[in-house]
Formats: structure tokens, sequence, C-alpha cells
């Protein structure tokens, strides 16, 4: 009994081409022998469709698509589909998010999604109204359980502590007698989710003696990333199949058999990452439309990085760094930055901006008189290469990429309009510490792959990994000069952003009081200028991003 599960890329509102991308994946995996096939969730619609689903001809669209999809594939293998639904009780929301069963020619919904996330980056109850109970269907004699992402996330033998929901489905469905549970699932990437991912649904196998196979999707969509890695477990709990990491796949297992191919996992967080990134960019620009992109290179540690994920993930050749010298620049800021452009082999232009920066205090001189200098002049430096960087933009319809990692935007060290300003932040959700072991990893990736008899040459430039890091607005200018120290920034930023720890708990882990109630303040302050950010990619449990909604307007109590 060999089930497909069709690890796909799909393209959020693309109802004709994810139906396209689903019939070719079927007929590959029926040439390999599948009796079922198994997408991942609302694949037909691309996850998540977010308010797609409230135009009111969208849902009759995916099952005109559902309708046509059968047709076409009724010789072939049966095959269940995540797609919206229309809820048929006039009570409640009217749609439900469901896995339909094509077989030969007929649409039938075989389950309605039970658990609605509503935390972090979901917002299913939005949308949908919760199924009573997850479906069963036959196939060669084999009761499959049929269950869609969030309804295997609630094992009570595995979360011991806290459970989002009362009711279990899995528990539901094993009372009825299926013989193995399948698992619809679009769950996005975050560094650590897929070693719990695999305890749990192992856990799950083991208590209930039945293989449990997950079908999850790949891919960027906006701000969030899917790393695939679908999997499949035997009745004792054993993985037995594992999909490949941030690429499409057709993972074939055998249930009866208890066989699949279990496909290695990237080997450390900082290769998870870089991947992640690398696949985000990608998508992101090919499913907005976008051919290259451009970014503003300073030389510094950030922007390196973004112009090697922009040259992995488009190639080099679609790659445009542009050099924005002025008067305050090191010469070794233009120096490092060539470097880094010879060594990814980006092209690269030089726009000076003294003359430009000459320009605004000629303009502004009678407004300012009587005002000393301060941030205004170094927020208009980084405006006037905003500028310059979206005018590329435009004119040779390239995506600007921003280089602003998340430790910047945690505490506002960036420029709204300046640095910002961009149509994706590629390493918003990095802190710095982050960003500098995704850099040091690039290169010894790079060093260890040199051909035999060629010098190693590394990717970063060793300069730009050890110099110390500034913004190069006014003379002498450090980022220790406004900021805590890197390390210690980002510890207080971890344990206040994704722990959710107050001021006096991070105080009594041993940091400085007041270096704590300023990064506090910081953080609240900044909020004006996230709310305008441009996507960033999520990479860890809480971005600045869906999943992050803090008021505006706010006084908050800082302890």
């Amino acid at each position: 009994m060999k089930v497909a599960l069709l690890q796909i890329d799909t393209v959020v509102g693309d109802i004709v081409g994810n139906a396209a991308r689903i019939a070719d994946a079927v007929r590959e995996a029926a040439s390999l022998g599948a009796r079922l096939c198994v997408t991942p969730e609302l694949a037909l619609c691309g996850y998540p469709p977010r308010d797609l689903l409230l135009q009111d001809d969208f849902v009759p669209a995916c099952r005109k698509a559902l309708e046509a999809l059968a047709q076409q594939l009724r010789d072939l293998p049966p095959v269940l589909v995540g797609a919206p639904v229309p809820n048929p009780s006039p009570v409640g929301n009217p749609i439900h998010n469901c896995a339909v069963l094509l077989r030969e020619g007929k649409v039938t919904v075989a389950t309605r999604k039970v658990l609605l996330p509503n935390y972090d980056v979901f917002d299913e109850r939005r949308y949908f109204e919760s199924g009573v109970g997850c479906g069963v269907v036959t196939i060669d004699g084999w009761r499959f359980g049929v269950t869609i992402c969030e309804d295997v996330w609630n094992d009570k033998t595995f979360w011991q502590e806290h459970r989002h929901y009362e009711n279990d489905p899995v528990a539901d469905l094993m009372a009825g007698g299926a013989d193995a549970i399948l698992n619809l699932s679009a769950s996005p990437f975050t560094l650590g989710k897929q070693a719990v991912r695999e305890r749990m649904l192992s856990r799950v196998a083991f208590r209930y003696r039945v293989s449990v196979l997950y079908a999850n999707q790949v891919g960027g969509n906006d701000d969030l990333v899917f790393a695939g890695k679908s999997i499949a477990f035997d009745a004792t709990g054993t993985l037995i199949a594992r999909g490949r990491s941030f690429a499409e796949d057709i993972v074939m297992v055998d249930v009866a058999q208890a066989t699949g191919t279990i496909t290695a996992e990237p080997t450390s967080d900082e290769e998870q990452v870089w991947k992640a990134l690398v696949l985000g960019t990608r998508d992101y620009a090919r499913k907005c439309g976008f051919e290259g992109a451009v970014l503003g290179l300073s030389g510094g540690i950030d922007s390196a990085l973004v112009a090697a994920v922009a040259a992995e993930a488009l190639g080099p050749d679609k790659v445009l760094g542009v050099l924005m010298p002025s008067p305050h620049s090191s010469e070794g800021s233009v120096t490092d930055a060539l470097a880094l452009a010879s060594s990814l082999g980006i092209a690269t232009c030089t726009i000076p901006i003294g003359d430009l920066m000459h320009g605004f205090e000629a303009a502004l001189a009678q407004a300012f008189a009587g005002r000393e200098a301060d941030v205004t002049e170094e927020n208009i430096q980084s405006r006037i290469r905003g500028n310059l960087l979206m005018a590329l933009s435009n004119k040779q319809r390239r995506l600007l990429l921003t280089t602003g990692n998340k430790s910047e935007l945690a505490v506002g060290y960036c420029t709204i309009y300046g640095d910002m300003a961009g149509g994706l932040a590629v390493i918003a959700d990095l802190p710095k510490t982050l960003v500098y072991r995704v850099a040091h990893w690039l290169n010894e990736r790079d060093t260890s792959h040199g051909h035999e008899g060629c010098e190693a040459r590394e990717t970063i430039p060793s300069a730009i990994l050890t110099k110390e890091p500034s913004a190069e607005l006014r003379p002498g200018q450090r980022d220790s000069d406004s900021l805590p120290p890197y390390d210690v920034l980002d510890g207080i930023l971890e344990r206040l952003v994704e722990l959710r720890r107050s001021a006096a708990d991070i105080v009594a882990e041993g940091y400085d009081v007041e270096t704590v109630r300023k990064v506090l303040r910081l953080v609240c302050n900044a909020e004006f200028k996230r709310r305008q950010a441009p996507p960033g990619l999520k990479v860890t449990d809480r971005a600045f991003g869906t999943g992050w909604r803090m008021p505006v307007a706010a006084r908050v109590n800082l302890g």
C-alpha cells in the first residue's frame, strides 16, 4: 500500500496553476506505484490565502477547479486535496478548511479541519468553521484517518503542560478504528520546530500503534517559509520517511511494509536559516514577478549576508549591489563592498551622495536655522540612499532588498523611508549575533567545497566579519555608541520578544537594570517603524511580522 506525500510549492491565489501542479505530481506519483496521493493543507488555493477567502468568487472558483481536476485524474490513483469548501450550515463561518477526496472523477469531502489555530501567524477562526470530527477514507481495504495540520498537535501525553484545545481529533479517530493517520499540513518553518514535530508524531504513532503520514507544504509565501520535510512513522513510532528540506519532493511510503526513504536534515541551525532565507527570497521574487534584485552595499556584515542570499537565490547575474559612499564613509567600506561583489560575482554601481547631502543642507538651511545638527541629518543620508535604491528598483524592475537585522528593527536602530525602504526584508528575523553565525557558516561551507588545486577563498571577506559595526552616518560612529554590545542586546531581546519575560525576570538573570529598561523603552518606541517595514522572512518562533500585534499608540509600564 504505497502512499505518495506530494510536497509541492504552491502559489497563493493561483487556483488553476496549483491544480496543474497537483495533477503533475499525481502523475509522477502514479508512475512510482502510488495507490493514494496526499497534498498539503489548502494546496489548491495556496496557504495562507488570508482575506482572499472573503472574496465572493474565490471558494466557488476552488470548487470549479476541484471538479475539473477530478475529471482530469479520473484514471489515476485517488488524491486527497487540501481546499476551502462552503459550510452547508447557515450558522457559523461560511467556509470549512477541508481535505477533499478525488476518486474516479468524483469530488467528496473527506474531512473538515477541527482545530483552528488562532495564535502567532495563524488566524483561521477569522475564516473557517470548525468541523465536528475528522473523517476516514478507505483505500484498498485500508482505513485512513484524515486530519489537517493542527488536528494532530493536541496529544495530551505529549503536551502535558499546556494544550490549546480541549478535544483531540486523533483520539476520536482511533476510537473509530482507523488503520493509519494521514495529515495534510502547511506548517511554517521556525528553528527547532522540525525536531518537536518529529517527536510529537512519533509519540502519536507509538501511542496508537498505527502509521502516521504527514504531508507538508514547501516554499515561501510572503513572510512565511515552509520547509517541506514531509515525514512518516511506522506503528512503533520509528521514522521511516522524510522528504527533502526546502525543496519540492514526492515522498513515497509503503504503509504495509513500513518502508520509505529518509532524507538527511541540514546539520546545523545556521544551515537551516540559510536555506530558509534562500528559498524565501527566491519564491518572494518569483511569485511577485521580479527577475532581479537590487540592494545597497555598505561594506558591513548585514548587506554582505543579504547579497550572498540574493546571489544564491536568484543567480549572481540577477543581483545589483549599489555603493553610495558619503563623506563619512571609510575607504574600507568601499573596498570591502567591492571585494564582496567580486567574490559573489554580482554587478555593482557607485553613486556618491556627498553632493546630494549638500543639496539637502542648502534646501533646509533656513528651516533649520538656529538648530544644532543631530540625528535628523543622519536620517537624511539614509533617506537619500533609500530614494536612489527605489529609483533603481523602479527603473530596472528589480526587487529592492532591505538589509536590516532583527536587533536593529527591535530597538528602532534603522531609518524609516531610508534603509527600511524596500520590498523584502531578508534578514529582519535574524538577531545580529545570528547574522554573524550564518556568515561564518557560509564561509566554512564555501571554503570546504573549494576545488583541488585552487586557493580557498572566503565568500564574505574577513575584513567585513571582523570590523566593528557602524552605520557611518557621522565621523567615527559605531553601533556601540547607541546600543549595548550585540551579545548583550540579543540576550535581552530573546528573553523579551521570544520568551515574553518581564523586565524583573530579565534583570534577575544577571542583566544590568538600566540596560534592560533602555532596551524595553526602545522596543516600545519603535513599534511605529515596524508597522511600516516591508515583509521579513520568519525563521524564529516570534518575528516582527504577521504574528506580532502590538499597539502603536500605547503607554507601557517598563517595570
